[in-house]
């Protein structure tokens, strides 16, 4: 029997679900030293429109909503005009879980699946989206992450409290995809609670959901600081 042919009949059978895209990039990108990273220029284009594009490109991902900050509305919906699947462009909230929250309500009702994705980060390939969005197909949430190659301390003023086993720890990155009602409750159940949360797969933990790990890319990173800025500008030309 060709176990191949079989896993490939197996995964067709999995209808994936209607995807939608919320792309974060609302943040005051006060580690810039004064540099707008959004609009900032990456090769040819501004960062956050290379980071659309690949889900604009991406089969998976169906319709997109940016957020962004209020005084960005106008020039970011000029920048991202042309772009079909770019369905709204959204001012963010006081903070990321809101501003996320946000983008969902900008979703159609046909969506089902949402990848919530770094607008900051724009290494992203579409073989990566695709690879996530399937995964949360399958398990309900999902997101990319690499194995951390540096050994970490757990410090407390100043001083070292425990070094986890580094086999155990893993970078998580964007984009991270849920079943869209999943992340929603989350989302609300976390702001019920004044949780503070890392990320959105952390509102998913503490409902008791697993969160299903894929493969991520080193070159998926998020641009924070100048130095960031300038690394993905040498990645990018590797990657064309």
């Amino acid at each position: 029997m060709d176990i191949t042919k079989v896993t490939r009949q197996g995964r067709k059978l999995l209808k994936l679900k209607r995807c939608g895209a919320v792309i974060v990039a609302a943040g005051s990108a006060s580690r810039m030293g004064g540099i707008d990273k959004i609009m900032a220029p990456l090769g040819d284009s501004p960062l956050l429109l290379k980071t659309v594009r690949v889900f604009q490109d991406c089969d998976a991902i169906k319709e997109i909503v940016v957020v962004t900050r209020p005084d960005l509305i106008v020039p970011v919906t000029s920048l991202l005009k042309g772009l079909d699947k770019v369905t709204a462009v959204v001012a963010g909230g006081k903070d990321r879980a809101e501003s996320v929250n946000l983008g969902l309500n900008g979703l159609s009702e046909k969506v089902k699946l949402v990848a919530v994705h770094d607008g900051a980060r724009p290494l992203v390939t579409w073989q990566l989206i695709d690879r996530v969005v399937r995964a949360a197909n399958s398990y309900g949430a999902a997101a990319p992450a690499i194995p951390v190659k540096d050994t970490i301390k757990v410090v407390q003023g100043g001083i070292v409290r425990a070094t986890p086993q580094r086999k155990n720890l893993y970078a998580v990155q964007t984009p991270q995809v849920f079943d869209l009602d999943l992340l929603r409750g989350a989302l609300k159940k976390a702001a019920e609670d004044k949780a503070e949360i890392t990320d959105d797969c952390s509102a998913v933990e503490r409902m008791g959901m697993s969160v299903k790990i894929v493969e991520g890319d080193e070159r998926n990173l998020k641009v924070t600081t100048p130095m960031d800025l300038a690394i993905a500008n040498v990645l990018m030309e590797d990657m064309l």
